[in-house]
């Protein structure tokens, strides 16, 4: 509803004021969605879809599109210089200046066109709405982009909105779309402390977690990053449960993948000696997707600790894993474990998406205290 603003003096009313906010702000809305009413557009992503925005808005909230948008590149200098060059003769000549048109404005009148690579549509379409509106919707699915993306131009007022929502929309129904994202946007600082908290909230609820039917979408480095931890309080087999359901889906998306080949990857991060004797030979056997040679290992320890060389439950990069240090216990099913293996991580995604959640130093809290 429009909003009325009354100022009164002691005798009468003098003025009265009008605002519409909400009016101005649909309308801007309006504008930034016709491509016709707009001066340069915007190919965003991998499939470069059209995001239309105007010049003059765009500058204004922002410097960094500013400097995009009307500051001379480095490889135009010169043509710019030359026309500067020509539009100075054409006012020492005529000497009237006014009545001449004004060569840069003409050229920056023309539609201007811009590659963005760095975000996808759905993030940079948000942050353009809110830039020429001052609302948006804040979603979980673009919330890492977007924090990023108003980072990146320089909006701390939406970058402080996203920090605030983000402490408040990591719950079980989101911790997919957040992990999800992260490796989209892992060469942003503001990366950093979003998955840090996301991975604090999956140690806690592990078994859940993994149970999500989104989990089996996740990037392969994602769902080992999540896998290998050794704050992650889930059982083994719930492990094991995530990783053959990522492994399965995986096999429908590539059949020329074998089951086997696609859980390769995930049984050096799951102690099959802690699962259930009976599920051992029921649902991990019967799969066929790891080697009898584990299970039977698993078996054997089970039945008698010291009858099996520790080094032969995991790959050769969890040899130095501390296990044969475990004291013997009895496995009853629904236990939880925590595992306390070392655990090396192969790829480049997985190391600094590791990095970023185990580092605890005095920078990264400040840094999260400031936000």
């Amino acid at each position: 509803m429009p909003n009325y603003y009354q100022q009164e003096s002691s005798e009468c009313l003098n003025s009265s004021r009008f605002e519409n906010k909400c009016g101005l702000s649909e309308d801007l809305k309006f504008l930034a969605s016709m491509p016709e009413l707009c001066d340069v557009t915007f190919l965003v992503g991998e499939n470069k879809e059209p995001v239309c925005g105007v010049k003059a808005i765009l500058a204004a909230r922002s410097r960094v599109f500013h400097k995009m948008l009307f500051m001379p590149s480095s490889s135009n200098t010169k043509k710019r210089s030359g026309t500067a060059d020509l539009k100075l003769s054409m006012r020492m000549f005529t000497k009237r200046s006014d009545s001449l048109p004004n060569l840069h404005l003409i050229s920056n009148n023309t539609p201007k066109t811009i590659i963005i690579q760095e975000f996808e549509a759905d993030v940079f379409r948000q942050l353009i709405e809110y830039i020429h509106t001052g609302c948006v919707t804040l979603q979980a699915r673009t919330l890492l982009g977007l924090m990023n993306a108003a980072d990146y131009y320089g909006l701390d007022d939406l970058r402080r909105a996203c920090m605030g929502f983000m402490r408040c929309c990591i719950n079980i129904d989101n911790v997919g779309a957040l992990l999800s994202s992260a490796e989209k946007y892992i060469q942003y600082k503001a990366t950093k402390s979003i998955v840090q908290r996301v991975l604090e909230y999956v140690d806690v609820n592990g078994d859940e977690v993994l149970n999500l039917p989104a989990f089996a979408t996740l990037p392969e480095h994602v769902v080992r990053l999540v896998l290998s931890r050794d704050e992650l309080c889930a059982n083994e087999l719930s492990k094991f449960r995530a990783a053959i359901s990522w492994a399965t889906r995986n096999c429908q998306k590539n059949p020329h993948i074998t089951l086997k080949e696609s859980m390769a990857v995930f049984v050096e991060y799951i102690s099959f000696y802690h699962i259930p004797t009976l599920a051992l030979m029921r649902e991990v056997r019967s799969c066929g997707a790891v080697p009898d040679q584990i299970i039977m290992n698993a078996l054997a320890y089970q039945a008698d600790p010291s009858s099996v060389d520790p080094a032969k439950f995991s790959s050769p990069c969890r040899q130095s894993a501390a296990l044969g240090n475990l004291a013997p216990r009895e496995i009853s099913p629904g236990t939880n474990f925590v595992e306390t293996d070392a655990v090396s991580n192969k790829t480049c995604s997985l190391e600094t998406l590791s990095s970023m959640g185990s580092d605890k130093t005095e920078e990264s809290r400040g840094s999260e205290d400031t936000e």
